[in-house]
């Protein structure tokens, strides 16, 4: 429907195209949010949920293939070995005396 004032029809036009700047700095907005707040999670070293997700599949199954693998060891391997006798700790010897030759080496 057209109206017969022209002042009407600019006016339309202009809301027409005022609504379609907006929508497309909304858009602009939209990413350049989603820009900044990629650029922040490379920054504190995070990761996708997807990427989690196969991680934690991947430790679970390591995690099962450990158990499987302990309770297949052998008997002989399972008995704890005897805890060696502590040793007397050695006495400190005493320091030889250097010569005057090599006590003018040292000094140089």
């Amino acid at each position: 429907m057209q109206s017969q004032n022209p002042f009407l029809d600019e006016m339309a036009k202009l809301t027409t195209a005022a609504m379609g700047l907006a929508q497309a700095a909304g858009e602009e907005a939209k990413a350049a949010f989603r820009s900044q707040a990629d650029r922040m999670a490379a920054e504190f070293d995070l990761i996708r949920r997807d990427d989690f997700e196969a991680l934690k599949a991947e430790v679970a199954a390591l995690r099962a293939e450990v158990t499987a693998l302990r309770g297949a060891k052998p008997a002989a391997a399972a008995k704890p070995a005897p805890a060696p006798k502590a040793k007397a700790a050695p006495k400190p010897k005493a320091k030889a005396k250097a010569s005057p030759k090599a006590a003018k080496a040292k000094a140089r």
